[in-house]
């Protein structure tokens, strides 16, 4: 493959109605209806192996912080369980049209975001396992991720029906949108604030639109500057950040003397390496800060245990501060199932789909190789650590609220998958009907099943002590 050309783009200099002919075709082969199919395989893997596996990897005495995390509820467990549904996914039908995928397209995984213009948008947000895979396989994660959502609020089948219906047939017309747009007019779109309300309002109650209200509120606080003021003090007369053990450790806490300035010393060529990933603008910005102090970080649920820094570097003076967040990124866990990317490091795979699948991205996103004192190279990708990012609560979610997220965020993929994949064939392939929305929402209740077995079985794992497990 060559990493420089959008993935899916074979069928691109077609007629578009060689295109359309395409995806017509394809349901002949794989029907519509098929979608809803989902049985684990005879030889499925155990599902604690696999986690175990991922962890094998991992900075042992925090992998005990990520059984424990996926072990409190099936929705937790399923957010840190993408290589799993990755295994089952691969046995289920496909079109054969390829997309660059998320990978990892559950609800939360779509939230607010800061353009670089200073706009709030509504954008995927982790692309870890991104890679060129099937476009359904993104689709059913999310549709999945919704019914486990609404498992947990306690909503009835027909509810719970009816928000992924309403979901995957938004990801469908938005799709069939897309379809009859100009390659460049598809590359401009992006859903920002204004957008988001006009649909939103008349979908919400009085007491959803004002959670809505407060959310956009609350993300564009969450900035540097609010990093900045909870993950710092100031010790010595020098600006340092606080430690939180095991969630937050700073590396002179970390590690003795001379390994720990070893590490710093790699930490600051890995900033400065990583500049030639970003455009010279942004390159020249970057430039005018200086390291200041570097922590060890806990994130997510599926990711941790990985390596994960943030660096907090100051400016003009000890008031002008940028966090970046600098995580290890490693081999997606679609690849398996549909090969490597060919790109040089997993953190270039990261930043490359991210680019391709968001309207819009962090203006320090950028990647980079590093060694470790342990003298194994390692990818890493950078961005700020924090930048207008407004995360979804589906715990306090009604039907209707969901409901409309779950819209939102269909749009928001399709849009993503439109600028990389045949949207033309895609499109035809759904087609105006609903057949496809139905059996997605078939297979995400059959899917959720598995995911409380599976998560079951770690609970007894770690009852049983195969695991260790660690509240945190």
């Amino acid at each position: 493959m060559n990493p420089d050309r959008p993935t899916g783009q074979d069928n691109a200099h077609r007629t578009p109605g060689e295109r359309a002919a395409l995806g017509r075709a394809a349901r002949r082969a794989v029907p519509r209806s098929s979608h809803a199919e989902f049985g684990p395989a005879p030889d499925r893997t155990d599902p604690v192996d696999v986690v175990e596996k991922q962890s094998a990897t991992r900075v042992p005495e925090l992998v005990p912080i990520r059984y424990g995390r996926m072990s409190e509820s099936p929705f937790r467990f399923y957010r840190g369980a993408a290589a799993i549904m990755a295994m089952d996914l691969a046995t289920t039908p496909r079109t054969g049209f390829t997309t660059q995928a998320c990978g990892d397209a559950h609800l939360l995984n779509f939230r607010l975001l800061a353009s670089p213009e200073r706009r709030m948008v509504f954008d995927i947000n982790d692309f870890d396992e991104t890679l060129p895979g099937p476009w359904e396989w993104d689709v059913k994660r999310l549709a999945a991720s919704l019914v486990i959502a609404a498992r947990a609020n306690g909503f009835d089948d027909r509810e719970r029906a009816d928000i992924v219906r309403a979901t995957v047939g938004t990801y469908r017309t938005a799709m069939r949108t897309f379809a009859g747009m100009g390659d460049l007019a598809v590359w401009y779109v992006h859903f920002d604030e204004d957008w988001i309300r006009e649909r939103l309002t008349g979908r919400l109650g009085a007491r959803g639109r004002k959670r809505w209200t407060r959310a956009v509120t609350e993300a564009r606080i969450r900035d540097n500057l609010q990093a900045f003021r909870k993950l710092t003090r100031v010790e010595d007369g020098q600006r340092r950040i606080t430690p939180d053990p095991p969630l937050v450790t700073p590396l002179q806490h970390l590690l003795p003397d001379v390994e720990r300035g070893e590490l710093e010393k790699q930490i600051h060529h890995l900033v400065e390496r990583y500049g030639q990933s970003l455009q010279s603008d942004r390159r020249h910005l970057l430039e005018r800060y200086r390291v200041a102090d570097v922590a060890r970080k806990v994130v997510g649920v599926g990711s941790v245990g990985t390596r994960c820094w943030i660096i907090l570097l100051l400016g003009r003076d000890d008031g002008d501060p940028l966090m970046l967040q600098a995580k290890e990124a490693d081999q997606s866990v679609l690849a398996p199932y549909v090969g490597a990317a060919g790109y040089r490091t997993q953190g270039e795979r990261v930043v490359s789909g991210q680019r391709l699948m968001q309207a819009t991205s962090d203006i320090f996103l950028g990647w980079e190789r590093a060694e470790g004192i342990d003298g194994r190279q390692r990818d890493f990708y950078i961005r700020q650590l924090r930048d207008w990012k407004g995360i979804a609560q589906p715990e306090i979610m009604v039907p209707q609220g969901m409901r409309a997220f779950g819209q939102l965020c269909g749009a928001v993929l399709a849009r993503a998958h439109a600028r990389s994949g045949d949207r033309i064939a895609i499109a035809a392939y759904l087609g105006r009907g609903d057949a496809f929305d139905r059996a997605v929402a078939a297979f995400a209740e059959t899917y959720a099943d598995q995911n409380e077995r599976d998560h079951q079985a770690l609970v007894d794992a770690v009852r049983q002590g195969r695991v260790p497990a660690q509240t945190a």
